[in-house]
């Protein structure tokens, strides 16, 4: 089965069984549905209930109080500190609940923290994690700082766990990334995310901070998640899951996606402010071609699924043996 979700008119038309012909190609040049996609996925793996993403109407928007060569700016990600004796997570590491974190954590930036993304849901085909700075834009950030762009990088950034209890996000979590802001005197915020689950995190983090008085811009890959969670600003990379902050080893590229973000603390008057960068990952989208395709055979279903189970036990054990984390 080949997935397709086409746009027209301003709505998605979703048609969960098509072929590779028309309507895939229809939406090369469009960003991803990771939220039809992942329904797809769900039902395709014989799940009957797909995931609830978050859906807001109303989102708050809290705009710079003074410029931008004045404050400091924190970063916040989803990226998880290496953790020995936790399997592969290094570049095309396969999907590794074990590596998981399931509560938020502050770390400083000096020395060069040792993050890993092996523990989400990113492209492992197309793209392999080895360049950290696409998803977390450390360095690029203290250049900003010493180009008199940004005040000042927060001296400590912040961890977010990927869970799939939006509750646990908003009651538990956001919370405590708010209380470590302002113990840091921290005048903005950028957040970082990484797979599908992630962007929705990083969405309904922002949308908190941003409540609370902290000005954001959430820089993802997944628009549809983002802006159904409804976020202050948006600046919207069409590349795989995985190069929030840029493509591998283009530092040009990264110094210029953060840029953008930057650039849209300063200018967004109002919240749902979306920007797309210019930039394309590659000359063609055979990325996109593969991502939507689901021609799974019975032996890859049943597999699937039970990686699928066995991740999400893991996550849960992780979750129940975490005080104050009941989902």
């Amino acid at each position: 089965m080949a997935y397709a979700a086409v746009e027209r008119e301003g709505e998605f038309v979703t048609a969960s069984a098509t072929t590779h012909a028309e309507p895939i190609e229809a939406l090369l040049d469009l960003p991803i549905r990771y939220i039809d996609r992942s329904r797809a996925y769900y039902l395709a793996l014989g799940y009957d209930n797909p995931y609830r993403w978050a859906q807001n109407a109303s989102v708050p928007f809290s705009p710079l109080s003074k410029p931008l060569g004045e404050c400091r700016v924190a970063l916040l990600t989803t990226a998880a500190p290496f953790q020995p004796g936790a399997g592969d997570q290094g570049p095309w590491a396969p999907y590794n609940a074990t590596a998981k974190f399931p509560e938020v954590y502050a770390l400083p930036l000096e020395p060069a923290p040792d993050l890993r993304i092996s523990h989400v849901g990113y492209d492992r085909k197309h793209t392999s994690a080895e360049d950290s700075n696409t998803y977390f834009p450390r360095q690029q950030m203290q250049e900003a700082v010493t180009a008199g762009r940004v005040g000042a990088v927060n001296a400590r950034f912040i961890g977010v766990p990927t869970l799939r209890s939006q509750r646990l996000t908003v009651e538990r979590d956001a919370p405590r990334a708010l209380a470590l802001l302002r113990e840091d005197g921290v005048d903005a915020a950028i957040l970082v995310p990484n797979c599908p689950v992630c962007h929705q995190t990083m969405s309904l983090t922002a949308r908190y901070l941003e409540a609370n008085g902290i000005p954001t811009v959430v820089m993802g890959c997944a628009r549809d998640i983002v802006e159904q969670a409804g976020v202050a600003r948006l600046l919207f990379n069409d590349f795989p899951l995985g190069n929030s902050a840029g493509r591998p080893n283009d530092v040009d590229n990264q110094r210029a996606v953060l840029g953008l973000a930057l650039d849209l603390l300063e200018s967004a008057t109002a919240a749902r402010t979306t920007v797309q960068s210019p930039f394309r990952w590659a000359d063609d989208a055979t990325w996109k071609r593969d991502f939507y395709n689901l021609d799974l055979k019975a032996d890859q279903i049943t597999h699937a699924r039970e990686e699928m189970d066995s991740q999400k036990a893991i996550l849960a054990a992780k979750l129940d043996a975490t005080p104050g984390a009941r989902r």
